[in-house]
């Protein structure tokens, strides 16, 4: 007997389906990264972003296609993490456009237009779409479903056939990307694509699945990033309670409903963001006065996710706890700065070390948020932060390509703050950019200097590779040393310093000035110094700096500008 529609609560169980066979295959996908580096994070990006969604999915208490397409949209919008999560998240979100409309089933020609809507809202979010990747295994799968949506009703053959061509254009993605080909390996967000569309298959078959998230929800509790304060010696705190909620609007939430509610936040509190997905509305607000915060968002829908902190009683633990340790110490004195005001300007930075972190705090970061590429953060983490700066407008330094979608994406939910990203692709182009701010310039002059003073600048870091490889007819084996540079693979050996001074060797321009070597957590200052001087020996024209930057995963960060 031939199935020819789907409800929500079917959709319900294939998206949940699809999560779960995402998050058990997420080492395998990781694997595939191009470069074999101990941190591939496609498969765990990914991951957490559909992750997000699925616990709102999950927790729906009414299950309608429209219930069904805010939870998965704004779970997935906010969870994303890496260009891969971004893009997935995307490509539900072109989804859910389609069948939020829809009050009682969809069949296989709904599901082609959602696809199709999928693909096409992904292919508009990346500034230069790249074929060979998860948008062109999406494209695959959309044009296959529009392509037999009138001919086959039967979903179990229609979903079948789709699957059959995003395997194949999978296949292909190889002969699309030269460096796929080289490393001997399919794409790696297409390949996460497919899985989560497998897992719905399953679903739809009827085999016997788990849906509970219980284990991942823990697991990814222990991942969540928490944004790293630097002004942790406030005593005066003016507004005493972290509030936060979500509204579910009764009706459309609009524009003119968003600017109301900001102004009437922004007037008995400070940190406001409203961010709003249709009819679900995430707050956040310091107030002294969280019950007036409520009653207000009382008069547009229910509130669900309430959550009021009072910072006063955290900060004052907290001054305690550093006066302990102080006098320990034989400390007796705390410094303390009142409360900073608002400002014209501050700066977010992604960082992936302490050391680094202090140069950043140094140079005038505002906050930092962990990250790099071992946990990418997500659009909700640069959200929380922007709420943290008191500044009209705030700069993004990601220092990871992988993170530049998400704080682009970030961007685009604030309104109260300008909020301007600085394309960063590396911790030294971060570093480059916050020195050559200039505060006599407009936001927008700062920026486009920031980011032409950062193509001067060209990296290298040094790592280990997991796996064999060939990437630009240099072959690696396990266990070697790498060289990576902002394009390639620079340098491979067994040695960590021969390869560091081979990779400097290939990134060193005429031009060259000045040469920085950020040891990681896993070098000693003595071996480290010892690089530097070798360095220093064999490029006496250029002034090199030594600093420890204290990053997991790379022996060494070298920048040459």
């Amino acid at each position: 007997m031939s199935v020819t529609t789907i409800d929500a609560k079917m959709l319900q169980k294939m998206f949940l389906a699809g999560a779960k066979n995402l998050e058990a295959k997420k080492e395998w996908i990781n694997e595939l990264n191009v470069f074999p580096v101990p941190d591939g994070d496609t498969g765990t990006n990914m991951t957490l972003t559909i992750m997000a969604a699925a616990r709102e999915v999950e927790a729906l208490e009414t299950v309608t296609f429209e219930t069904l397409a805010k939870a998965i949209s704004s779970g997935s919008l906010r969870g994303a993490r890496g260009n891969s999560g971004v893009i997935l998240s995307q490509l539900f979100r072109g989804f859910t456009k389609v069948i939020k409309t829809q009050e009682e089933t969809l069949d296989a020609v709904l599901l082609s237009e959602a696809l199709t809507k999928a693909t096409e809202t992904a292919y508009k979010a990346v500034m230069k779409p790249k074929e060979g990747t998860i948008l062109t295994v999406a494209k695959g799968i959309s044009d296959k479903a529009e392509e037999i949506a009138e001919t086959t009703p039967d979903l179990a053959e229609f979903m079948a056939q789709i699957l059959e061509n995003g395997d194949a254009v999978l296949e292909r993605t190889p002969d699309m990307l030269p460096v796929l080909k080289q490393a001997g390996v399919v794409d790696s967000g297409g390949q996460g694509l497919m899985q989560v569309l497998k897992g719905m298959m399953d679903a739809f078959l009827g085999k016997e699945l788990d849906f509970s998230l219980e284990e991942e929800k823990q697991k990814e509790k222990s991942a969540e990033h928490e944004v790293r304060i630097q002004q942790s010696e406030e005593t005066e705190i003016t507004f005493g309670y972290c509030t936060e909620f979500i509204i579910l609007a009764e009706k459309e939430f609009t524009l003119e409903n968003e600017k109301e509610l900001k102004k009437f936040f922004s007037s008995i509190g400070d940190c406001v963001v409203v961010v709003s997905d249709d009819e679900v509305v995430k707050v956040h607000v310091h107030t002294n006065h969280p019950g007036q915060a409520i009653e207000k968002a009382l008069t547009y829908g229910a509130l669900s996710k309430m959550k009021i902190d009072n910072m006063r009683e955290e900060h004052q633990e907290k001054l305690i706890k550093d006066a302990q340790t102080k006098a320990k110490e034989g400390k007796n004195e705390i410094n303390v700065t009142k409360t900073a005001p608002r400002k014209a300007v501050g700066f977010i930075a992604v960082s992936v070390g302490e050391g680094l972190d202090e140069i950043f705090m140094g140079l005038g970061v505002d906050y930092l948020i962990p990250g790099g590429q071992t946990m990418n953060p997500s659009t909700e983490d640069m959200l929380e932060a922007i709420a943290k700066v008191n500044a009209d407008t705030v700069f993004i330094l990601p220092n990871n390509s992988n993170i530049i979608l998400a704080a682009q994406q970030a961007t685009y939910l604030v309104e109260d703050k300008k909020i301007l990203v600085v394309p960063s692709k590396t911790v030294p182009q971060g570093i480059t950019a916050v020195i050559h701010y200039m505060a006599d310039r407009t936001p927008e002059e700062n920026l486009e200097s920031m980011t032409e003073e950062m193509k001067r600048v060209k990296t290298g870091q040094i790592t280990y590779a997991v796996r064999n490889t060939v990437i630009d007819e240099k072959e690696i084996k396990e266990n070697d040393i790498m060289g990576i540079g902002d394009h390639t693979i620079l340098s491979v050996g067994q040695n960590v310093e021969t390869v560091a001074l081979e990779m400097v060797g290939a990134m060193m321009g005429e031009d060259a000035e000045l040469i920085s070597i950020y040891y990681g957590a896993e070098v000693t200052e003595e071996v480290a110094g010892k690089l530097a001087k070798k360095v220093e020996a064999a490029y006496p024209q250029c002034d090199v700096e030594l600093q420890n930057g204290g990053q997991p995963i790379y022996y060494y960060i070298i920048s040459v500008e």
